[in-house]
């Protein structure tokens, strides 16, 4: 396989026909090596537009997702940014590039593990790799500028909005099959909330994901 061209072929035909059009992350996205946060039985697939098994029963998102993200987040060098979700830390490394600090969290021993080794393997070194429950965040460390949740939330748990900073955003899939919103909520001030909803998926809810309630009559 050739590997610079499964790269450019991935961004010019999968992401920027999605509507990712910021040249910094399109630059960003032949930076950081897709292929060394792919498990290794996985490399021919590292660009395919589809989610790439993880151990754990785990997925990446797929690149289009990854990138879209990126971009609507427009996260800035001064910022710090909390993840829920490692996943093999690729995410993370992309969030790291632009922010001065990531944190990500994920539930999993083993994903946990494996994100440290491909971001130090990777030279990523702003990035705080932790193990941890974000269903609800992560409030020891916050507030924070940026929050990205990689995984599905059927419904948005207030706590997640209380961590973030005024004028801070954060990027979440929120719903239940067969269809979520990938939602931009921006924090205007103490009490108000501005949501985008950016486009449809449906991304695998998170372990411990805040549920609906269920009324009974």
């Amino acid at each position: 396989m050739n590997i610079e061209q499964a790269r450019f072929n991935m961004i010019e035909q999968q992401i920027r026909p999605w509507d990712v059009l910021d040249q910094d992350v399109l630059n960003l996205l032949a930076i950081v090596k897709r292929e060394n946060f792919v498990p290794a039985i996985y490399r021919d697939i590292a660009f395919a537009d589809l989610e790439v098994p993880l151990p754990e029963g785990e997925h990446m998102l797929a690149p289009r997702i990854e990138a879209r993200v990126l971009q609507e987040l427009a996260v800035k060098k001064h910022e710090s940014v909390l993840e829920i979700g490692a996943g093999s830390g690729y995410m993370a490394a992309l969030l790291a590039h632009r922010a001065r600090h990531v944190l990500t969290l994920d539930i999993k021993p083993e994903l946990v593990e494996l994100a440290k080794h491909n971001l130090a393997e990777n030279g990523v070194i702003n990035v705080q790799a932790e193990l941890g429950d974000g269903a609800r965040g992560w409030p020891v460390a916050a507030p924070y500028d940026v929050i990205c949740v990689s995984g599905g939330l059927p419904v948005l748990p207030q706590e997640l909005l209380e961590q973030l900073k005024i004028g801070g955003r954060l990027a979440a899939f929120v719903g239940s099959a067969p269809v979520m919103k990938a939602q931009i909520i921006t924090r205007i001030d103490d009490k108000q909330f501005r949501v985008a909803d950016v486009f449809e998926t449906y991304i695998e809810p998170l372990a411990n994901a805040v549920q609906p309630s269920r009324f009974k009559f």
